[in-house]
């Protein structure tokens, strides 16, 4: 296997094992919501903030903590393919929960994802989650919060 497999799987295999903590973390940031609603910026939501899949009328706990599940892990993989550097686990929930905020695509292009993988220490690309505090371009408070939430776990 070459060198550049090893670090990919093992970044997978990191993002994975925060997989818990991730969806733990998201869970009282995103509430919960058995019918679907419309978000902050009009984006059709349900369970934890799920917005893939066939919107119901009505979902139960157990496929809102299925879906959570699938979700987070689905969202882990994603910032897996563009980070290529090792991360902490408490490094992971923070990032794993931005980009389930966020969205993989907007994360892996962030300069966020830049200093990660250019070698930045935690220290420097940390603050970079307290930037994502904006819904439909306005700053949100409940969006600082949970940014200030998440930097503080990633620099733990």
């Amino acid at each position: 296997m070459s060198n550049g497999k090893v670090i990919v799987t093992g970044v997978l295999a990191g993002a994975m094992a925060a997989a818990l903590g991730v969806a733990s973390f998201v869970k009282p940031w995103e509430g919960r919501r058995l019918t679907p609603y419309q978000d902050i910026v009009g984006v059709w939501t349900w369970c934890e903030g799920i917005t893939r899949g066939e919107r119901q009328d009505r979902y139960t706990h157990a496929q809102c903590d299925a879906l959570l599940r699938n979700e987070v892990a689905i969202h882990l993989n994603g910032l897996a393919q563009c980070i290529s550097r090792p991360l902490e686990q408490n490094e992971w929930v923070a990032v794993g929960s931005l980009g389930f905020n966020v969205g993989v695509g907007a994360l892996c292009r962030s300069t966020l994802v830049k200093l990660i993988n250019a070698g930045q220490p935690a220290t420097v690309w940390c603050r970079q989650i307290l930037r994502w505090n904006k819904a439909g371009g306005r700053e949100v408070r409940g969006l600082t919060r949970r940014r200030v939430a998440e930097y503080e776990v990633c620099i733990q």
